[in-house]
């Protein structure tokens, strides 16, 4: 059976030897008699699962230990508004950085709760380029300041860590997250969504440094509190347990296979191949400033659009899933985690100049 590489921008694709561990363990977890997802939260077994989830997590991103990790439900969306509900601690207003579709939901989310200073646009550039930080508006009293290194639709990423002095830095990295190495210290609180290079879709990773936990809106619903998560070991309530067995695995995965700094290695490789495709081509476009391409997700456009539909044909029957970009941007788009192996791309390149030598 040839291959099928799934290029989906999330839920995305799992390592297949993650997989594959899971598929032996479903029924019966390490001869436990029963499978991960029959299992009590609360129980020694998944106490254990739990516990070294969280101790590769910190090794592999070389967490402080005055951070706390979480690892709750409710995905990236959830934190818009969780963010500033922790965060505020009796200030009125924050920082944000506008930079694509995920950053404006977050904008958008964060006015319910408290004044928004767009301190920073890529919509001028059509959100092809990111402005620098010089020419940023920071507001000296913002409770924190809040930016999306990666854009998952748009395929604009930051390469670069914001210098923001006291104020706490805020960052959605559901697209980015372990795929290279991050310096944790610089970060007030670190979100992620998991269905892309964590797990399945249902878990959401939160690190937070301690000093901020604890000063919440009056009125914050206990659910949404990080203190109140952080106390209870993320536990007080039924926790997502086969999603944070699954992210357990790929934690593992990770380590036995070089950890961040080789992955930082493949992604590079990987998206630049793609890229080089991409650019010395007049059938295809990217439409990202080359010093805001994202490695993760890569859209691009074909020279004439009326040729999207065969062309995502051809690539399905080639075994290259999920291509069509998002509704809103067109054209095609790539998502190319840790787990899409550089063969993906390899096979994916391969077609795209099989495809224009045919119809260019």
């Amino acid at each position: 059976m040839s291959p099928i590489y799934n290029f989906s921008a999330g839920p995305a694709c799992l390592p297949e030897a993650v997989l594959k561990q899971a598929q032996q363990e479903l029924l019966d977890w390490q001869g436990a008699g029963m499978s991960v997802m029959e299992m009590s939260h609360r129980g020694k077994e998944f106490m254990s699962i739990a516990a070294q989830a969280e101790a590769d997590l910190r090794e592999l991103m070389a967490i402080p230990e005055n951070y706390k990790v979480l690892f709750l439900q409710g995905g990236a969306s959830a934190q818009f508004a969780n963010v500033p509900l922790n965060l505020l601690r009796g200030k009125k207003s924050a920082d944000y950085i506008y930079s694509g579709q995920w950053s404006k939901k977050a904008i958008a989310e964060a006015k319910r709760f408290c004044d928004v200073n767009v301190a920073a646009s890529a919509e001028a550039s059509n959100f092809s380029v990111l402005p620098a930080q010089s020419e940023w508006r920071l507001n000296s009293d913002a409770a924190y300041l809040h930016y999306t290194p990666n854009e998952t639709i748009g395929g604009l990423e930051f390469h670069w860590i914001p210098e923001v002095g006291d104020v706490p830095l805020v960052a959605d990295m559901s697209s980015t997250i372990l795929s290279r190495p991050i310096d944790v210290s610089k970060f007030g609180v670190i979100y992620a969504g998991a269905q892309k290079n964590i797990g399945p879709a249902g878990l959401t990773v939160v690190i937070v440094r301690e000093d901020l936990l604890g000063e919440t809106v009056p009125g914050m619903p206990t659910m949404c509190d990080y203190k109140t998560m952080a106390d209870n070991d993320s536990m007080y309530n039924t926790p997502p347990t086969y999603g944070w067995y699954l992210a357990g695995l790929v934690f593992a995965w990770l380590k036995k296979n070089g950890g961040l700094a080789a992955m930082a290695e493949i992604n590079e490789r990987k998206a630049g191949k793609l890229y080089d495709a991409i650019d010395r081509s007049d059938f295809y476009a990217n439409p990202i400033d080359p010093s805001c391409r994202s490695w993760m997700n890569v859209p691009f456009t074909l020279a004439d659009a009326a040729l999207d539909d065969a062309f995502l044909s051809g690539a399905k029957e080639a075994g290259l899933m999920t291509l069509k970009g998002h509704r809103s941007v067109g054209g095609m788009r790539a998502s190319i985690y840790n787990a899409m192996p550089e063969a993906g791309v390899d096979a994916l390149i391969s077609f795209m100049a099989d495809f224009e030598k045919r119809n260019g």
